[in-house]
């Protein structure tokens, strides 16, 4: 076939093609296709002659009892599941948008939120909506509500401290534990009970530290002189594992950790042990939420709403 007669018969390609040739293939037989397209056998057989005649080519070898794919067959079959696919999800999106819903929803996610939680919640929300995209984006702190509050990020998944401004309309996402930890090599990590504060001084205190101005001068659950700031939890993690200091982690990011015995649950005077911060699920004030947005909002909601801040941790 000449270059300029595939042209030709390559524009008269349809989409009823690419779904006939697609139900043989999947129903194994020309009379099964038929059926499933609630359509006669022959307009079935009818289709895929043209299709074939068209490229000048055969999809089917039909010596045996049942069609089979010929290796032109095999080799365009992806590609007309891929066309079929996109198609699909075509008509999905343009439903979707038709009725309101948007094309991609932003989340900004601070990165001491469960991130099991997270994705079982982006689980459930590409079943409820498989047409919207989620964008996420993912840091720590200030600089998570920052994305928020410049509209980088429609909603947030925010630290409590961080979040707390008149400027952002907030609920709780429920609780995270943060536990002040060590390496069982660290000196720190072999001491039992309660340790004084002139011994904790004495070693550095690994800090998660905000890259924007919001938390700017404000420490939590900082006690010891000498720290090393970090602006990533799971460099933190990978230090206090090297014990190479001690620090507050999400009880959700060390759990394997603490149970395997990589690190230890100590207790530094001055802190109260294991504590709860609350996280919040938020948006701009007077933000505009679509169907998309508002059902990730009541997805990360917590049933317990309540808007009093706990102080965010080191």
């Amino acid at each position: 076939m000449t270059i300029e007669r595939f042209d030709r018969v390559s524009d008269g390609l349809t989409l009823d093609q690419m779904q006939v040739f697609l139900a043989v293939v999947e129903s194994g037989s020309f009379s099964a296709a038929a059926r499933k397209l609630n359509r006669t056998q022959s307009a079935i057989t009818y289709a895929v002659q043209k299709l074939e005649e068209q490229f000048d080519i055969e999809l089917f070898d039909r010596s045996t009892y049942r069609p089979t794919l010929t290796a032109a067959g095999q080799g365009l079959l992806p590609r007309a599941r891929r066309i079929a696919n996109e198609v699909g999800a075509f008509r999905v999106q343009a439903r979707g948008l038709a009725a309101g819903i948007e094309s991609e929803v932003s989340i900004a996610l601070d990165g001491l939120f469960s991130m099991d939680r997270f994705v079982c919640g982006i689980r459930r929300f590409k079943l409820a909506f498989p047409s919207v995209a989620p964008r996420v984006l993912v840091e720590n702190l200030g600089a998570a509500t920052a994305l928020v509050l410049n509209g980088s990020a429609l909603l947030g998944l925010l630290s409590p401290a961080a979040s707390d401004t008149p400027a952002l309309v907030r609920h709780s996402a429920g609780p995270v534990r943060l536990i002040p930890v060590a390496a069982p090599g660290h000196p720190l990590g072999q001491l039992m009970g309660e340790i004084p504060v002139e011994v904790v001084s004495e070693h550095v205190q690994l800090v998660l530290t905000d890259s924007s101005s919001i938390l700017a001068g404000r420490d939590f659950g900082v006690i010891s002189p000498q720290t090393w700031r970090l602006g990533d939890l799971s460099a933190k993690r990978a230090m206090l594992l090297a014990g190479l200091g001690w620090g507050g982690m999400p009880e959700h990011m060390v759990a394997e950790d603490l149970e395997a015995g990589r690190l230890v649950h100590i207790h530094p005077s001055g802190l109260e042990g294991p504590r709860a911060i609350t996280m919040y699920v938020a948006h701009r004030l007077g933000a505009s939420l679509g169907p998309a947005a508002r059902w990730l909002l009541e997805e990360f909601r917590a049933s317990d709403s309540r808007d009093d801040a706990a102080p965010g941790g080191s």
